[in-house]
Parts: C-alpha cells; sequence; structure tokens
C-alpha cells in the first residue's frame, strides 16, 4: 500500500505516521537512529530504507544504541535517536537515555508503547514507560497521530534548549500504520534564546574581579557548548590569572596555556589544589556541578556563575554568590571588559606546579597506562578522536591526555557508565568519517560492550579500540585498600589476555612494552576495519595518582 492516501477536493493529502516520524527526525538533522527492532518498529525501518539522508543502525544492545545516540548529538548539533521495545527494551535503553540527561547531551528516546486500551491492564511486558523515563529526561510524551510533527519538533526543542538532554516519546504500537495530514507551516527547532546577562550584576561581577588578588576561573560543560575558549584564554593570559576546567571541558584551553591549572577531579587533583585553594575569587563559567559539585572542591569564598542558569550550590557554605545569569557569551564578553591590573599570582608557580604535575603523569612504569596513553597520543592525529569507558584509566585521561580541542576526547562524566567507550566511538566514526578514531577502554568496562564490536565489524568502521588489561577493577581495589578491606570482588579473572587473537570478527594485537605496543597502534590505524590493540599492564600505577583530594578537609 502506498505511503500517501490522497485527500478528496481540497483537503491535504494523508501520509502514513511511520514516514511523517522519519521525514521529521531527517529534517531536524537526525543521520542515523540506532536501537533493536521489535514487530511495531517495522514500519518505521520501511519508511527510514526508502527516505534519503536517515538510516537505521542495528546495535547488539539498546543501551549502547542510545549511548551511541548521545554522542551524535554532541558532534552534530541535531539530537541524536535511539529506540527500544516495550518493558527489557525500554529498561536497557535507559542506561544511555540518562547518561544523555546527566552529560548534557541532544536525544530524543523512542520506545513501543502499548495502544490506549492496554494501558494499566496486565500484559506481556507491559509497564509505564512514561513513568520509567520521567527521572532520566527533561520530558516524556507519546505521539499522537495528527501532531507528528509538532511532538516531535517540541521533543527536539526541549531536548537542544538550556542544558541539552534526553526527552522520551512513547509510539503507540499500531498508530505507525495510520494516515494523517503533517503540518507543513512549522519551524525547525532549535535551541530557545536567552537573553544577555543584566548590566547591574555584570557590573558586580567587574568589582569582585578588581578587589581580589587571586582570583581563580573555572570552565564547565556550559563554556563549551558557548564556545568561549580563546576569549577566556586570552582574558586569563592578560591578567595572570589561573585555569581550571571540568573533565569534560578538556580542550577549551591548551594544557601548555601559561596559566593552565589542570583539571578538576581527576588524576593528582590535590596537585591542581595547591592552586585553586589560594584564591580569594571563584569564577565559574557555563560551570555544571553534575561532573563535580562546586562544594567538593572551590575554597569558601565569593563565588561569580557566569551561565545561563543559577548554580546549585550550598548557600550555607558559600553566601557570597553573584548570579551573572543570561547568555554565558554575554557574561564572558563582561568579564573581559574588565579593568583591572595584572593580579598576584606567580605564574612561575603556576608553571612548575603544572610541568611537575605533568612529570609525575609519565607515570612510574615503563610500560604501564601513563606509558599507553603517552604512545597513543604520539600516533593519534591531532585531528583525531578518542573516547574512553569508565574507570582508572579515565581519571588519567582526564589529567594527562593533550586534548587540542574540545570533541576530540569524548568521556561520560556527569552520568559515568561503564560500557560506553566502544559505541561512543563507533558513533564518533559515523560522524567524523574522515579522521583516525579510537577507544581507550579498562577490561572490565571491555566486556561490558565488547558486543558493539560486531556493530563496527558489520558497519565496516575503521576503529581502534585500545584494551587496557589489568585484570583488576582498580578504583574499587584502591577505595578496598584505602580502607584496609582484603580485595573481594575486584579481580577480573585471575591472570592473562582478554582472550583469543580474534573477537567478534576483530583482530586483536597484543604488547607488553612500548615499542611493540606503538607498532600494533600503527598498524591498526592503517586498517581498513575495527581492530583491538591489547596493552597488558598492571594496576599499580594508579595506586598513586587517582582518588587525590580536591582540597583539604
Amino acid at each position: 500500500m502506498s505511503e500517501t492516501r490522497t485527500g478528496s477536493g481540497s483537503a491535504p493529502e494523508k501520509i502514513k505516521v511511520a514516514r511523517q516520524v522519519v521525514e521529521a527526525l531527517r529534517d531536524m538533522g537526525v543521520r542515523y537512529v540506532f536501537g533493536v527492532p521489535s514487530g511495531g518498529w517495522v514500519d518505521y525501518m520501511e519508511a527510514m530504507r526508502v527516505t534519503e539522508g536517515i538510516d537505521f543502525v542495528l546495535t547488539t544492545h539498546e543501551g549502547t544504541a542510545a549511548i551511541m545516540a548521545d554522542v551524535c548529538g554532541r558532534l552534530n548539533g541535531a539530537p541524536g535517536v535511539c529506540f527500544g521495545t516495550f518493558g527489557p527494551g525500554a529498561t536497557n535503553l535507559s542506561t544511555g537515555v540518562g547518561g544523555a540527561l546527566l552529560d548534557r547531551s541532544p536525544l530524543i528516546a523512542l520506545t513501543d508503547e502499548m495502544q490506549a486500551a492496554m494501558r494499566g491492564r496486565v500484559t506481556q511486558m507491559g509497564i509505564d514507560h512514561q513513568a520509567l523515563f520521567a527521572p532520566i529526561t527533561k520530558k516524556t510524551t507519546r505521539l499522537e497521530s495528527d501532531k507528528v510533527r509538532e511532538i516531535l519538533f517540541d521533543a527536539a526543542t526541549i531536548a537542544l534548549g538550556g542544558r541539552p538532554g534526553s526527552v522520551h516519546v512513547g509510539l503507540p504500537v499500531g498508530m505507525s500504520a495510520e494516515y494523517s495530514s503533517p503540518r507543513t507551516d512549522l519551524p525547525l527547532p532549535q535551541a530557545g534564546v536567552v537573553g544577555n546577562a543584566p548590566v547591574a550584576v555584570a557590573k558586580q561581577m567587574q568589582a569582585a574581579l578588581q578587589a581580589a588578588r587571586k582570583p581563580v576561573l573555572a570552565l564547565g560543560l556550559g563554556a563549551v557548548r558557548a564556545g568561549v575558549g580563546d576569549e577566556i584564554s586570552r582574558f586569563a593570559e592578560e591578567h595572570h590569572i589561573p585555569v581550571v576546567v571540568t573533565p569534560m571541558a578538556k580542550g577549551m584551553i591548551a594544557e601548555d596555556h601559561p596559566c593552565y591549572a589542570g583539571v578538576l577531579f581527576h588524576a593528582l587533583s590535590d596537585e591542581v589544589g595547591k592552586t585553586h585553594q589560594q584564591s580569594d575569587l571563584v569564577v565559574l563559567i557555563g560551570y555544571d556541578p553534575v561532573e563535580f559539585n562546586v562544594e567538593s572542591w572551590a575554597p569558601n569564598v565569593k563565588v561569580v556563575n557566569v551561565d545561563d542558569q543559577p548554580l546549585d550550590l550550598d548557600r550555607t557554605a558559600y553566601p557570597d554568590v553573584i548570579e551573572v545569569t543570561g547568555t554565558i557569551t554575554s557574561g564572558v564578553a563582561a568579564l573581559c571588559a574588565t579593568e583591572m591590573a595584572t593580579k598576584d599570582w606567580d605564574v612561575e608557580a603556576l608553571k612548575a606546579r603544572r610541568q611537575a604535575m605533568f612529570e609525575r603523569l609519565k607515570g612510574a612504569d615503563e610500560f604501564g597506562p601513563c606509558a599507553v596513553l603517552d604512545v597513543l597520543r604520539e600516533v593519534l592525529p591531532e585531528d583525531g578522536i578518542m573516547t574512553c569507558d569508565v574507570g582508572a584509566h579515565t581519571h588519567l585521561i582526564g589529567q594527562k591526555w593533550p586534548t587540542p580541542a574540545p570533541g576530540r576526547q569524548i568521556m561520560t562524566n556527569g552520568w559515568s557508565t561503564m560500557g560506553f567507550g566502544i559505541p561512543a566511538a563507533i558513533a564518533a566514526k559515523l560522524c567524523r568519517p574522515n579522521v583516525d578514531v579510537c577507544t581507550v577502554v579498562g577490561d572490565g568496562g571491555f566486556l561490558m560492550s565488547a558486543g558493539e564490536l560486531a556493530t563496527a565489524v558489520r558497519l565496516g568502521l575503521p576503529i581502534v579500540t585500545i584494551v587496557i588489561t589489568d585484570n583488576d577493577l582498580a578504583l574499587i581495589r584502591i577505595k578496598q585498600q584505602k580502607k584496609q578491606n582484603p580485595i573481594y570482588g575486584t579481580p577480573i579473572r585471575a591472570a592473562g589476555t582478554i582472550g583469543g587473537d580474534n573477537i567478534f570478527g576483530v583482530p586483536v594485537l597484543t604488547a607488553s612494552e612500548r615499542d611493540g605496543f606503538r607498532n600494533a597502534l600503527k598498524k591498526a590505524f592503517a586498517t581498513s576495519g575495527p581492530m583491538i590493540v591489547e596493552a597488558l599492564v598492571s594496576s599499580r600505577e594508579y595506586d598513586e595518582l587517582v582518588l587525590k583530594k580536591d582540597k583539604p578537609n
């Protein structure tokens, strides 16, 4: 049957809901929809098959489908889109959907939903998807056959607006085959407009800066979205003001910038604290506490918050806060217009601390996790993208990995789910097919999403998966030992490798020293399909580098 039913007389033509959904997604800039299909999804897949500019990507798990959609949302600007069916499909999907909410990635999650007559009834796989997704999305709703574009465009607007995040849209089963007349006069969705920061509070900020002897600047996810790195770098250098960043804001300021002071929360954060604990004013720029609460690192001094929304902060501990609420670009413009003398920071001392920190991050082992990252940085081109999983190695990457620009290192820190690295690399390669893409995963996280290597094989994607094999959940082991508890439940295996020279059709190269690892990487990046390079290391190098306190008790 045709996807279009011609109206009679002057009535507008009627089009199948499935086709309307697919065309609406395509028109808002969606290139891929990731998921595991159901019977109710068949009509939508058929609509994608015959529609130019949008494709369905079969994944091995719904959770990793949502992670792929998250990363597409970060890199492409349009919301990423994923799908899961009833019950277990939706609950699997929810891990990545929650990730998009707390990692601030625009995403639309689609799921099957029961027809109206069956909602609330006892039936196979039947749960309330609206209730399931309410705590992990900015909004949850369901499709109506006569409001397809309105509902999807509204979902995209919400997903993109403010701090971006996920929106859930339920698709009642059977609605895909219904016909209705789509609205054709709706503007494409875009993030809502935020007004400029008020002049009065901008002047309060400028006065606070002028009075401060040792201010510090802290950049977060909002600063990345606002693209204010160059302005902040110039302002900091002109006035000798240190800059710290959150892990997901890496790339906003160069690691060799004279005012760069390091990354909060990650490896050797106590060394970073030697700088920010001296400050008498903390200026937050696009700082999102979802990565690291301000109370956990900032000294108890006056705080300026330059953001499009007020700061979540314990006001009893920090009673003196100036909220410069409005567009981050307008707040930064007012910041940079502040007339003041050079501040009292000892730039040479800052340089010495920075150099000492990076020297320690070279590691103690000839071939440990630090050496793995050093060799990878030598081999991966500057415009390449490295994603990473969650684990002890993430804390090293956050502090150690030189990141030339935002988006060239991709991690999850607001949500922090293990299993993120491989699906994130697949999505990055789909979005940036002309650059080298790799992922760094621990052997624990590798086991959580290794099945997506089969997806990379099917798609013919030349991504390189670096597995740091230490047979240890190192972060948890270190915490056990700090409590003087026996090591229990953290060894991944007694010894050995991830197993075999081929996993799901992906060749595995194994290395236990620098030169062998470097040669394996070069071979892997020169290959036309996915490759695994396994680095056999000890986890003990992490013990002296990670889980340090950002501020004294």
